[in-house]
């Protein structure tokens, strides 16, 4: 019975992506509202899965982690986005938005228990590379800002849904989410 609770979650997570299974960040034109910024994150499967992954990963490390792992990437993706805006060069962006799925679905499926220090560096590189690409497509202006702030919560939102979601996993069910996670990190990598 968990096995298919797993299967079904991420049946969902794939069917939030749709219509759009491919990336968020490829030359889609820029974001200019609070609703076009909350919106944005679900129109590709990569930030989706990404984003409840590390909610999943925060739920299995579980006490401060909790709260912890998420707002270290929702801070660390917003230097991540003014980094963008401010034109300084990011190399290997998509790329290394695919590894930080690869490696979130790789670390769930195999129950990985690092460091607080060393948990906080590996979400904060790859929060680097999502805000990063996020702060492409934001206007610097008013407009922007907003946008920004939309971004933001959605993104949170994936979190929250990654740690309710793990409530109702069996561990072994979590386990096997990380596993198809990852799978489909590297179906993207691939197919990339």
């Amino acid at each position: 019975m968990s096995h298919l609770l797993s299967i079904r979650a991420l049946a969902i997570l794939v069917m939030f992506a749709m219509p759009s299974l491919g990336f968020a960040h490829a030359g889609i034109q820029a974001t200019h509202s609070f609703y076009q910024g909350m919106l944005h994150p679900f129109s590709g499967i990569d930030h989706i899965l990404a984003m409840v992954a590390v909610g999943l990963w925060a739920a299995q490390l579980g006490g401060r982690a909790k709260w912890q792992v998420p707002l270290t990437f929702v801070s660390v993706m917003a230097i991540g986005g003014f980094l963008s805006i401010s034109k300084l060069g990011f190399a290997f962006v998509e790329l290394g938005i695919l590894i930080s799925i690869c490696a979130l679905g790789y670390l769930i499926a195999t129950a990985t228990r690092l460091s607080a220090a060393l948990c906080a560096l590996l979400i904060g590189v790859f929060a680097l590379f999502h805000g990063y690409a996020h702060g492409a497509e934001i206007p610097v202006n008013y407009a922007g800002f907003s946008s920004s702030l939309g971004l933001i919560s959605a993104t949170l939102v994936l979190h929250l849904f990654g740690l309710l979601l793990a409530k109702f996993l069996a561990p072994n069910s979590l386990r096997w989410t990380g596993a198809g996670i990852f799978l489909v990190g590297s179906g993207l990598f691939f197919a990339g």
